[in-house]
């Protein structure tokens, strides 16, 4: 991706897992914006406009000292996005122990070392989290055992993170979205781009009324493709 022609301000964001896909379009969307943009990645996008910080978001101890690098960079923090995700599908009889652990540790614990590690800079400047969930979240399947626990449990660190954080100024939105075109090939109809993902999180971060909150969003992709299973005879696979 190349450099968002937009010169950096003072305000800074940053993003988790932005070497690629859905992470690395938000830090462009949020650079254009005119932001000064970070990213905790575990392999670099070498992006000349984005500082990147070298981060394994498994590891317990990474998101703590990444963050304090971040700030000792810049100074402050407006925004955190937390999109870093693994995804590990495998069914309940054969997922395996170190599968689970490891997206219990990306997926969940992270984002809980990661807005700890970053409130006391989010409370000086009235700043906004941006968790990415995921319509697994809420809709389970066949497979998703891992993945749809661990963006399930997602729900219940943002509302209470909304309970306890609104007095000091600080927001925070759960944004779910369903299908995304993450990988380059993948230009189906039945997606969204990671741009549209993108300027969604652009717009909760920089362009809702001071006044309120998006505590949660849901995004779809805007077509449908024909159901595999539709009307009465959807009762029979719940």
């Amino acid at each position: 991706m190349s450099s968002p022609e937009q010169p950096a301000g003072d305000r800074v964001a940053l993003v988790t897992g932005a070497n690629r896909g859905t992470g690395l379009a938000i830090a462009a969307e949020l650079h254009r914006r005119g932001y000064r943009v970070a990213a905790l990645n575990r392999t670099p996008a070498g992006q000349d406009w984005l500082s990147e910080v070298i981060c394994d978001l498994a590891d317990p101890a990474a998101p703590e000292r990444a963050v304090a690098e971040v700030l000792e960079r810049h100074g402050r923090l407006d925004v955190c996005v937390a999109n870093a995700v693994v995804r590990r599908i495998a069914t309940v009889g054969e997922l395996s122990a170190e599968d689970w652990d490891e997206s219990v540790a990306v997926n969940l614990t992270s984002v809980f070392r990661l807005v700890q590690a970053t409130l006391p800079a989010l409370r000086a400047s009235s700043g906004s989290y941006v968790v990415m969930g995921s319509h697994a979240g809420t809709r389970w399947f066949e497979g998703g055992f891992a993945y749809a626990a661990t963006k399930g449990a997602l729900k219940a660190l943002v509302e209470t993170l909304l309970l306890e954080e609104r007095p000091n100024g600080v927001r925070a939105t759960l944004l779910s979205p369903g299908a995304i075109a993450n990988r380059a090939a993948d230009d189906t109809p039945l997606k969204m781009t990671t741009e549209s993902v993108a300027r969604c999180v652009g717009y909760l971060v920089q362009d809702q009324p001071v006044d309120l909150v998006y505590g949660e969003a849901e995004i779809r992709p805007a077509r449908l493709g024909e159901p595999q299973v539709a009307g009465l005879d959807r009762l029979q696979y719940v």
